[in-house]
Parts: structure tokens; C-alpha cells; sequence
């Protein structure tokens, strides 16, 4: 990431490295606190000794879902991150528990939104239980990623458009044709304004 110029974030989850932290488990807060710092402090750790810093914390599946809806989860977890976030930003979803405690805490954020996942009305990601939950065909990225880009709003699953802010967009390194999406949009967007930064 440092000779390619690319930022670096922590992207800490619930400790379950069996499903990929996509599932909510049931842990203590304690012990969740204790894992979130020891993913971030270690990736802090071994970039500071590259001479690099996180410039960003992203929290992942199940635990991003979570923090999105639950006021006391979303405190927990900034109350346990906070030190670190001087000089990082936070990826919050928009309308989300987690933005709104960051916000109060005066934590700097970026809103995210997803590039190759489709959206209920309440703006909550399609379940991964759902056959229309990602979105693989390179062309349907673009134009969802241009949809939000350039009118704000993104259209949902029920093909309704809700108001939505990205500063970020998501593509999952797990989605079977990452990197053919992120070919596509490297070529694309910048043919509409839109800046790929690293």
C-alpha cells in the first residue's frame, strides 16, 4: 500500500474469522472492545513501523450493520476507537446510529456507500440471504455508483429513490468479478468528473 500510494484503514470486525465476520456473535462487550483494539493497534503498529499511519477505520460486516442501528453498540465502539481517530477518519453509513454519535463526538467522518450492493428504503444493504443483495454486472455498478454520484439519491430494491451523501464508495474484495468492477469504474467515472482517489 505505501509504494503504490494507496491509504490505509483498519477494518476491524466481531472476532469470527470462520464467516468472515458477516454474522453477529454473542460476546461481552469487554471482550469486543478487546478485539476491536487489538485489530486496529496491530495494523497501527505495523504501519507506523513502515513509516505509514491509518488514515481511515472502517468497521466490517456484521459489526458495521450493527453499529448502524444500535445507539448503545455505536457509543461502545467509538468510546473504545476514539483515541485513535486524531487523525483518521471514520466510514459511517449515511442516516446511520453510528453517524449521529460520531457527529455528537466531533469525530471526523466520510460517508460510505456500497458500489456492489443494492439497497432497502430505509437504507439498511440488501441481506446477503437475498439473490439481489450484490450487484456483479460491471455496467449496473457504474450506473448505481453515477445514480448516487450525481443526484444524491440512490434507488432501492423496491425501485425507489432515497436521499443518500457518499464520499466513498465499496467494492468487495470478495465479489466474485472485483477486479473486472474496479477496471470498469477506473475507466468510466473519470469520463464523468469523478475522481478515483488512492
Amino acid at each position: 500500500a505505501k509504494a503504490k500510494k494507496v491509504n490505509i484503514g483498519a477494518h476491524p470486525s466481531y472476532p469470527d474469522k470462520e464467516n468472515f465476520g458477516r454474522f453477529e456473535i454473542d460476546i461481552s462487550i469487554s471482550a469486543l472492545q478487546d478485539s476491536i483494539l487489538t485489530q486496529i493497534i496491530d495494523l497501527m503498529n505495523i504501519a507506523n513501523k513502515n513509516g505509514s499511519e491509518l488514515s481511515h477505520v472502517k468497521p466490517h460486516g456484521a459489526l458495521y450493520n450493527a453499529i448502524a442501528k444500535d445507539e448503545h453498540l455505536a457509543k461502545v465502539f467509538l468510546k473504545t476507537i476514539k483515541k485513535y481517530m486524531v487523525n483518521a477518519y471514520l466510514y459511517v453509513s449515511y442516516q446511520s446510529e453510528i453517524e449521529k454519535v460520531a457527529l455528537q463526538e466531533n469525530i471526523n467522518i466520510k460517508y460510505e456507500v456500497f458500489a456492489d450492493r443494492n439497497y432497502n428504503d430505509d437504507l439498511t444493504l440488501v441481506s446477503r440471504s437475498q439473490e439481489n443483495a450484490v450487484i456483479s454486472d460491471e455496467t449496473k455498478v457504474l450506473n448505481h455508483i453515477l445514480e448516487i454520484a450525481r443526484n444524491k439519491q440512490v434507488k432501492t430494491v423496491s425501485g425507489k429513490f432515497k436521499p443518500i451523501k457518499a464520499d466513498t464508495f465499496c467494492v468487495h474484495g470478495d465479489t466474485k468479478n472485483a477486479l473486472e468492477i474496479l477496471k470498469k469504474l477506473t475507466k468510466e467515472l473519470p469520463k464523468y468528473g469523478i475522481e478515483i482517489a488512492k
